[in-house]
């Protein structure tokens, strides 16, 4: 395609050379003003060379084709003109309008330059297709088309170029394309074209446009018994490479259709052919169809067995399809899966493919097998999982491949069979149907449960964490799933289980934000103690001798919004055991905080969530409404049938209020321990909380009945008054007891202020004191004088303080030390360490007791050559 150099107005470029005819010439604005864009009337030159009974007819026809290519021989100015070419019943001239289509994708230079034009660059040329409509117009065309399969075949050549724009694929789509093209896949065709190409289309327009409306084109019973009819085709006749995959890619967009529930998969016998085929292998059937048919475990087998695999699961969510399954023995077929794999024993598949057909078949089970409860224990089901989980469980020599999407996280071990098996067995559990669980508890499934948990604690290390992790998660649930409501099997739970759920509420509270499962692990664990522990006084009795209360309060300290209401809803039913006041009571969380007072804060946070309105204190602003929300704010008052909870009612059920109201409630209001002055004031609305919840709800039911235009007997009118009156007085009650508290609190606040001010003012007192007392102990020893007169103090000071009159016959003892050169009190010998030995002689050496004993060298005393004994010994100024 060539656009043309803008030429004079009104003068089209002409050459007598022989060149290729441009598709879209390229105009000036002023030829666009002059009307050199006006499109020549194509409907009328079609239309007489449709004409074929009038005698003149070859000449008219003749001189308008001579028109048309004068008129156009610059090219088309819209994709629009080439297409309604499409109309001629011309076969040379269809096939050459589709070959210049795909001519756009694969551009090539031109033999030669055309004076005039320049050559265009193939993206133009796509651009302008999709801006033209011309995937539509080509779409439309197929109509004419019946029984010409060459062209058929062109136009899907072109319609398969154009289909790879999402442009595009959305014209097709507004065209209807995908049920025209699905409805002829089983035409005649020997070359193959026709089944490949349209099958690429349909992948296109399922990619590239609206998913759920090509599927809506293509869920019509036409199209799906040429679908039907195709897949059969291949997969009973098909032997080479390409029919293998081209049946592979039917059965994908199949897969694609059966996603629609309004799809006629039943009606049109697709489903029970599928059916068929995903379960020939397994279950030996004597339908001709599979006679004599046998996969291989080339490439394309292996995926078209999972692919059927894949189909079975969504058929299996339409109901209707659950006689067809249960007609082609699905149960059966894939359970012949669940078992260990056999030495020494030719199969069909390698190992590789064997573990992922395996897990695969399991997973299925998983979808299938609820439906089917019936078959599912008369293929014995329990029993094969049961082996089987004792299988992945054992020392058994077995190298895990792990390649598979399903295999995820089971290299090299038998994780992840364990882990699609106890899906499976979790999905028969949570039927809560009694033939299975009871015939579950008979073969000992909830001791070989608590065994495979603690197993897995042993061998996982960090690679396996996750799946380990998942593992544990879904043992918790089935356990929950069998013990809840039957106190036998809680009683079988016992002790072991009580330890397998201490070990989790024991993990590191950091690795809750890890993203590895942790906090599934840790909700299906909350549920356990739900279902398996509560109502079992023994297993409540252990949990609390192991300190489990205390492990719940320190995850509830840690103020995860996400499992608070479990949590304390778990506690609210504990708190029925007269045990557990004394543990919850006991427990300390950081700065030795008490369970009251973590309960109290936890109340407070959810009201500020809620928006309810409190003061700065915490005091009830509102005393006609003191616990409406924001949002029973917003909320009017309306009219409900009794079986519908108001906005006061659901309330209750939507946050955590009423739980910490039923927790505190047990452990006694009165008697809380370490609670602060705001503690004491929520605590007062905390205490209320029925009281105003009730007041709450009469408040609505008076409402409604204003609304409704009702007028009560004047007993309930007034019964009605009083009940509004005594909730409101309630809530006045509590304000004036909070306020009280708050006045009390700050004139405490005051008088700990004054001790604490006093106690500064003494310690200053005790300070100037000590300086005092330093600054004369530094004048004693500055100054003789100062020293001689403290000396004298002292010494009056001792004798007022002894008797005047000795009692007769007394003993006298001498208190004092002569010679002694201090002020302080002293005993029979000091030691001045203030003083160096080396300056004074030692301690004692002039003192009457060092002369009393013999000096040692080196010691305390010193060597002295006289010794005179006198009765005043000469005084030294010492301190």
């Amino acid at each position: 395609m060539s656009t043309a150099e803008a030429p004079e107005p009104g003068v089209r470029s002409k050459s007598n050379s022989p060149r290729q005819i441009p598709v879209v010439g390229v105009v000036t604005e002023d030829e666009d003003a002059q009307g050199a864009l006006k499109p020549m009337d194509l409907n009328r030159v079609i239309k007489l060379l449709q004409e074929t009974d009038k005698d003149d007819l070859e000449e008219k026809q003749l001189k308008a084709v001579k028109i048309l290519v004068q008129y156009y021989q610059n090219g088309f100015v819209s994709f629009t003109y080439l297409c309604d070419l499409m109309k001629v019943p011309s076969s040379e001239l269809r096939i050459q309008i589709c070959k210049c289509i795909v001519d756009f994708y694969h551009a090539e230079p031109p033999k030669k330059h055309i004076t005039g034009y320049q050559q265009a660059s193939s993206s133009y040329k796509i651009q302008m297709a999709e801006v033209g409509g011309l995937a539509k117009t080509m779409v439309q065309s197929l109509a004419l088309l019946d029984n010409q399969l060459v062209e058929k075949l062109w136009v899907l050549k072109a319609l398969q170029h154009l289909s790879t724009s999402e442009a595009n694929c959305t014209l097709m789509m507004q065209a209807q394309a995908a049920s025209s093209i699905c409805a002829h896949l089983n035409d005649p065709d020997p070359s193959g074209q026709l089944l490949f190409r349209s099958s690429e289309i349909l992948w296109n327009l399922l990619e590239k446009s609206s998913k759920e409306e090509i599927i809506q084109q293509l869920s019509n019973l036409e199209c799906l018994l040429a679908l039907k009819e195709i897949f059969k085709n291949l997969f009973m006749r098909g032997f080479r490479h390409y029919d293998r995959q081209l049946r592979n890619d039917i059965l994908v967009i199949t897969t694609i259709i059966a996603q629609n529930p309004e799809a006629p998969m039943i009606e049109c016998g697709f489903t029970r052919d599928l059916i068929l085929f995903a379960t020939f292998n397994e279950v030996k059937s004597q339908n001709p169809l599979v006679k004599g048919l046998k996969l291989s475990n080339s490439y394309e087998d292996f995926e078209l067995k999972k692919l059927l695999f894949n189909i079975i699961v969504i058929l299996c969510k339409d109901l209707p399809t659950v006689q067809l399954l249960i007609d082609g023995k699905v149960v059966l077929a894939l359970f012949t899966y669940v078992k260990k794999p056999e030495k020494h024993k030719i199969i069909e598949w390698s190992a590789a493919q064997y573990e992922e057909l395996q897990l695969h078949a399991i997973a299925t089970l998983s979808s299938v097998a609820p439906l089917l409860i019936e078959e599912y224990m008369l293929c014995q089901g329990n029993a094969r999982i049961l082996a089987f989980l004792e299988w992945c469980e054992s020392e058994d020599s077995f190298f895990s491949h792990g390649n598979s999407f399903h295999g995820t996280g089971g290299r090299g071990n038998k994780f992840a069979h364990m882990r699609y098996t106890l899906r499976l067995l979790r999905a028969m559990v949570y039927l809560q149907d009694e033939t299975v669980n009871n015939d579950l508890c008979e073969k000992g499934t909830i001791q070989q449960l608590i065994g495979i948990f603690k197993n897995t604690i042993s061998k996982s290390n960090d690679k396996e964490e996750a799946i380990v992790l998942e593992i544990q998660s879904d043992i918790l649930l089935i356990l929950s799933g069998l013990c809840e409501h039957n106190i036998p099997r809680k009683e079988i739970f016992g002790t072991e289980g009580v330890d397998v759920i201490l070990h989790v509420l024991k993990t590191d509270p950091k690795k809750f934000q890890s993203g590895l499962g942790y906090i599934v692990l840790l909700f299906s664990t909350l549920d356990s103690i739900w279902c398996c522990i509560l109502g079992c006084y023994p297993s409540e009795d252990y949990f609390l001798e192991k300190e489990g209360i205390f492990l719940l309060l320190d995850l509830l300290a840690l103020n995860q919004k996400k499992f608070c209401n479990l949590i304390l809803g778990i506690m609210v039913e504990f708190c029925d055991n007269p045990k557990t006041t004394v543990h919850v009571n006991s427990w300390r969380g950081k700065k030795d905080q008490t369970a009251a007072s973590l309960l109290i804060k936890l109340w407070r946070k959810e009201e500020k969530e809620l928006g309810v309105k409190r003061d700065k204190h915490g005091k009830i602003i509102d005393t006609k409404k003191p616990l409406f929300t924001s949002f029973q704010e917003e909320q009017n008052i309306m009219p409900l049938p009794a079986d519908c909870p108001t906005v006061a009612v659901m309330d209750v059920a939507e946050n955590i209020r009423a739980k910490i109201y039923a927790v505190l409630g047990k452990l006694d209001f009165e008697n809380l321990p370490g609670l602060s002055a705001e503690d004491f004031v929520t605590l007062c609305i905390i205490h209320r909380y029925l009281d105003f919840k009730i007041g709450e709800i009469w408040n609505e039911i008076y409402e409604e009945i204003k609304l409704e235009k009702l007028r009560p007997v004047t007993t309930d009118k007034n019964i009605l008054e009083a009940i509004t009156t005594a909730s409101e007085n309630i809530g006045k009650m509590v304000a004036s007891l909070q306020s009280e508290m708050i006045e009390s609190q700050a004139r405490q606040d005051v008088q700990n202020e004054q001790r604490v001010y006093a106690k500064i003012q003494a310690t200053h007192k005790q300070r100037d004191l000590a300086n005092k007392s330093w600054e004369n102990f530094l004048a004693r020893t500055s100054n003789a004088k100062t020293l001689k007169k403290a000396k004298r103090l002292q010494e009056k000071a001792i004798e007022s303080s002894r008797y005047n009159e000795r009692p007769p016959n007394a003993i006298f003892h001498q208190t004092e030390i002569k010679g002694l050169n201090t002020t302080v009190p002293s005993g029979r010998v000091v030691t001045l360490e203030s003083t160096p030995a080396r300056l004074v002689g030692g301690p004692l050496a002039d003192t009457d007791i060092a002369l009393k004993k013999l000096p040692i060298r080196g010691g305390a005393l010193q060597r002295v050559k006289t010794v005179k004994i006198v009765d005043e010994p000469k005084k030294n100024v010492l301190t």
